[in-house]
């Protein structure tokens, strides 16, 4: 065992190690570093999900800490083997700049990048996770199959169909594939289909091969309180230490027309409140640290009351969502139980004319009342997010951030005098990426240099304003995610190009015959075709497009109630 392993797998609470005999041989793999990786919720449901099943092991694995070279050996935590020795080989991937490293983590194992020249005999290499079911097309030519969807649903029958064809039939691999793109919803073979581009460089065709179906499903779970989805493993090094993590919910009802989440997700479903008791009764055992996980935790009915029914246990809870317009006294009380030092408020827009075109759903008295109560509670530090560079925005919107972070700060002084405690407010400003399946898709991203004009205006409106930090992120690594996210299939030739140049970024955009900007500073045709049109999450693009419409006419849309209307087609009762 590794020195690093070691010292990750001795301090771990919760591994799964199972006896290989007669089992189906699974490394799953987090395409980044193991605390990225033992921090995401998701990734462990997965690991959790597969060792539930009988005839399957799931071991995990991760990027190397250190940078190893090409073919050496990655093995897992659970024993040690090399990855290569798995039959499958499953990335687990929430967001898209980890695409590059699946080729990373590919090429230091010693496996062919490509999928079409590996071998029979090498591991079978599949991907899920949300980055996935966005848009797989940038990293197509890699896997074997993507699982698009939701794992409760998805791995349990495509284990049964791997055991069944591969290790009993004998079966090949592409026969394999083939069986389970025609007969497993959910199943994207990237083999099975043929892009063609018009001579502008625009996608024409998405070609299904083999009778494969033209459009992929996504599977969801109907009901979440059939299963638990939480913690696996408890490590302390995580960027949560040992925090015993509880998803409350999947998708939102406010519908902000740049986040993803709150689409492909609908129709938003919340567990019950018994559930959940399980769940954090469960985490009690193991710690004191409880931490609820959602796209809007705020949004769970009866989130007070479970809060309250705790909150006199010695523990502490926090939160990974909260609105502005619904911090109630039971959230405020839990906070200031659990010591938390530092709360997040997302405005992401300074005027209320850009937080109307952004479909936020929430005012300047809100956020101003939220800020307040806050540092009233004894929470001394404030973290703000914002964006830039959203469709339809304006300098004079940008100054607006700068003015209401100048409001803020008075209401904070003034509640923080008060206390006899003056803390922190930290700016993050971050430049929009426009998403797949979001009414924003159309929309083109701001070019850096006007990206870099914005973060200007913003330092220097607030340059003279006390403890105050602004932090942003790089607008040439948003550009970076912006290629990825919105990229098709050519993009497997610059993903090489970067492994090849150990990396380097603007190298390998330099000698690139492909120029990238295509995919990030166009804004999109109304009836254009797009990579990632062949998934079917149920939600209509003309719903979409209306969204995009609205925007442009600062209109807001009413907050999605299940059943409440028929526009974006994936509502129960419409289905």
């Amino acid at each position: 065992m590794t020195k690093i392993s070691k010292k990750y797998a001795e301090s771990e609470t919760g591994a799964v190690r199972k006896d290989w005999r007669g089992r189906t041989r699974i490394a799953l793999v987090y395409p980044n570093q193991y605390r990225v990786g033992m921090s995401n919720l998701g990734f462990q449901t997965v690991y959790r999900l597969l060792n539930n099943i009988e005839h399957v092991v799931c071991e995990r694995a991760f990027l190397p800490d250190n940078g190893k070279s090409a073919g050496s050996r990655i093995v897992t935590i659970e024993s040690q083997r090399p990855v290569t020795d798995f039959d499958i080989i499953a990335f687990s991937v929430s967001f898209e700049s980890d695409f590059l490293n699946i080729l990373s983590f590919l090429n230091i194992a010693g496996l062919p990048m490509l999928a079409k020249k590996r071998r029979p005999d090498h591991p079978l290499i599949i991907a899920g996770g949300v980055a996935c079911f966005l848009n797989p097309e940038p990293v197509a030519l890699f896997i074997d199959c993507f699982l698009l969807g939701e794992a409760e649903v998805l791995l349990p029958d495509f284990c049964d169909f791997f055991d069944r064809l591969i290790l009993r039939s004998n079966e090949g691999k592409t026969s394999f594939l083939l069986d389970i793109a025609k007969n497993l919803p959910g199943v994207y073979v990237p083999a099975l289909y043929r892009p063609f581009y018009n001579n502008d460089g625009t996608f024409k065709l998405f070609e299904p091969l083999c009778e494969a179906p033209s459009k992929v499903k996504k599977v969801f779970l109907q009901d979440l309180s059939s299963v638990s989805t939480c913690s696996a493993v408890l490590t302390p090094h995580t960027s949560f230490k040992k925090t015993f993590l509880i998803e409350t919910g999947r998708g939102c009802t406010h519908g902000c027309r740049f986040c993803s989440a709150g689409y492909i997700y609908r129709p938003p479903r919340y567990r019950t409140v018994s559930a959940l008791q399980k769940s954090i009764k469960e985490g009690l055992e193991l710690t004191d640290r409880i931490g609820f996980v959602g796209a809007a935790v705020s949004d769970l009915p009866e989130i007070g009351a479970l809060c309250s029914e705790f909150k006199n246990d010695n523990i502490r809870i926090s939160f990974s969502s909260l609105r502005a317009d619904a911090l109630t006294e039971d959230f405020l009380s839990v906070l200031k139980q659990s010591r938390v030092k530092t709360a997040t408020i997302a405005p992401d827009a300074g005027s209320q004319r850009m937080r109307d075109v952004i479909n936020k759903g929430i005012t300047e008295e809100d956020i101003l009342k939220t800020a307040e109560r806050l540092v009233a509670k004894g929470i001394p530090n404030l973290k703000l997010y914002f964006m830039i560079g959203l469709p339809h925005e304006t300098f004079e919107d940008i100054e607006e951030i700068a003015k209401l972070c100048k409001k803020i700060k008075d209401v904070f002084l003034k509640s923080s005098r008060i206390r006899g405690r003056i803390g922190r407010i930290t700016l993050s400003i971050n430049p929009f990426v426009p998403k797949p399946f979001t009414p924003f898709q159309w929309a083109a991203m701001d070019e850096e240099r006007i990206i870099k004009k914005k973060i200007n205006i913003i330092r220097a409106e607030l340059k003279k304003t006390a403890n105050l930090r602004i932090n942003v992120e790089s607008p040439r690594r948003a550009y970076i995610q912006a290629i990825i996210s919105r990229g098709d299939r050519r993009m497997a030739e610059i993903l090489l190009k970067v492994v090849e140049n150990r990396g380097n970024w603007p190298k390998t955009l330099k000698e690139s015959q492909f120029n990238p900007d295509f995919f990030v500073y166009r804004e999109r045709h109304n009836k254009e075709l797009f990579p990632w049109d062949f998934i079917d999450h149920g939600i209509k693009k003309s719903f979409l497009r209306n969204e995009y419409n609205l925007a442009e006419k600062n209109r807001t849309s009413p907050p999605c109630r299940v059943g409440s209307c028929s526009l974006c087609g994936v509502c129960p009762v419409l289905m």
